[in-house]
């Protein structure tokens, strides 16, 4: 199988957006989990990037990385970092304190660029401090590798 068609296998085509996150970032999770359920975005949906093999490499094959941020799928469309969360907050009705705070902030496409790296930051610092790589795709630095000597 080509890796376009495996892309169709496991790209969400749907006509609700679709916001992609790091899962294994704990600020990443509650942003998303709250946008799922209380920014008033008709139909958006979450998928753990950092869990989702297939859809992150899928992303990946079209130049969109987990690791240098966040993804919107909205039909044939990817925004990627600031843009998508700039998208994001651009259309919320939040119902939640939070995210009545980030919407408004992070709205304007400018502002959202300029406070994106500092939300990246914070993303890896969190991931230090749980032991997992900023790329889940990169080898843990003094990990061995499955099926070493030392790992059985």
């Amino acid at each position: 199988m080509d890796s376009e068609s495996a892309d169709t296998q496991v790209w969400p085509v749907a006509a609700s957006p679709v916001l992609v996150f790091d899962g294994g970032c704990p600020f990443c999770r509650h942003f998303a989990e709250l946008s799922e359920l209380r920014s008033g975005i008709p139909g958006l949906t979450i998928r753990d990037g950092r869990a989702d093999g297939d859809l992150r490499h899928a992303l990946a094959r079209r130049g969109f990385r987990l690791h240098n941020g966040a993804m919107v799928i909205d039909g044939e469309h990817v925004l990627h970092g600031a843009e998508a969360i700039a998208w994001l907050c651009e259309r919320m009705t939040p119902s939640d304190a939070l995210l009545a705070l980030l919407a408004p902030l992070m709205a304007d496409d400018t502002r959202a660029r300029r406070l994106y790296p500092l939300l990246l930051l914070a993303r890896r610092l969190a991931l230090a401090l749980r032991g997992l790589p900023l790329d889940p795709d990169a080898p843990m630095k003094g990990a061995d590798p499955v099926g070493s000597p030392s790992s059985l």
